[in-house]
């Protein structure tokens, strides 16, 4: 009997955009998921993939988005607020979208609104600001999900839900392959986090330093994590040299991470052959 398999998508950003070629490895090995985790661009993506999107599709969908300068200030343009008084709603505030808003101009109609309505089951992280605790969504509404989950402090407003504020999901778990153990015979935990990278040309300003910061906390939480705990599988893609927004570069992303397709088809491999040994298969 073939093993069953749970994939942990981890935030990063537009480092995620690397999760791509992860569908698009499964897809070619005929792997359907039991469970997904996701945590920000990771639950956005989980979301695609639970939703019945190939990795062919989500790459297309990317690029045809991403890539057309003209098509994202058009969809950026329909998240503006629809009055001056909601724009000057809880007073005036420097660089924070709404993301729920941003996600219904951006997402691809493949997407429901409900957890129900998924193919595939799907966990979704966000951290519960004022509870300093880890919330966890996987039915319900999923847009606020996913909004509460990719809410990037200083970037996006935060995300009410059932009267919860609610923060960026890799605050508190950046990787949450813990949320699949005992669902699947192998899980699969993706980082993309990164870690800030030297330049010699030019010194971080406090955008970079926050971001930066930023990423090493969220290491240090996955190296306290896989001290107690660790996923069957552990793939890093080569994205460090990519910032949080680098969306628009969504080609250089895929260019530099195609590698992870390969490297992920060997380490399932061994996987599948480890267990088996076991006598697990």
């Amino acid at each position: 009997m073939s093993p069953t398999f749970a994939v942990a998508f981890g935030g990063g950003g537009a480092r995620g955009l690397a999760h791509i070629h992860v569908v698009e490895a499964l897809d070619e090995l005929g792997i359907r998921p039991v469970a997904i985790s996701g945590s920000s661009i990771g639950a956005i993506m989980g979301a695609g993939m639970a939703a019945g999107m190939t990795g062919r599709d989500i790459h297309h969908y990317a690029g045809s988005i991403l890539g057309r300068r003209a098509e994202v200030a058009s969809r950026i343009w329909q998240t503006r607020p629809g009055s001056f008084a909601e724009a000057l709603q809880g007073g005036i505030r420097v660089s924070q979208f709404n993301i729920e808003r941003i996600l219904k101009a951006f997402l691809p109609d493949a997407i429901p609104d409900h957890f129900e309505d998924l193919k595939i089951p799907l966990k979704v992280t966000a951290t519960d600001f004022y509870g300093h605790k880890l919330a966890v969504f996987e039915k319900g509404d999923l847009i606020s999900a996913l909004g509460a989950s990719a809410a990037i402090p200083a970037v996006f407003k935060p995300v009410r839900r059932d009267g919860v504020l609610l923060i960026d999901g890799g605050i508190y778990n950046p990787v949450p392959f813990d949320l699949l153990s005992g669902l699947a015979d192998i899980v699969i935990a993706i980082d993309v986090v990164g870690a800030p990278e030297e330049n010699a040309r030019q010194r971080p300003n406090s955008i970079d330093l926050m971001f930066g910061a930023t990423q090493l906390l969220m290491q240090s939480i996955i190296a306290g994590k896989l001290e107690h705990t660790q996923p069957d599988i552990l793939l890093r893609p080569p994205v460090s040299r990519f910032r949080v927004l680098d969306f628009m570069k969504v080609e250089a992303v895929l260019s530099d991470t195609v590698g992870i397709k390969d490297e992920l088809k060997q380490a399932i491999e061994k996987a599948v052959a480890s267990r088996e040994a076991r006598g697990g298969g």
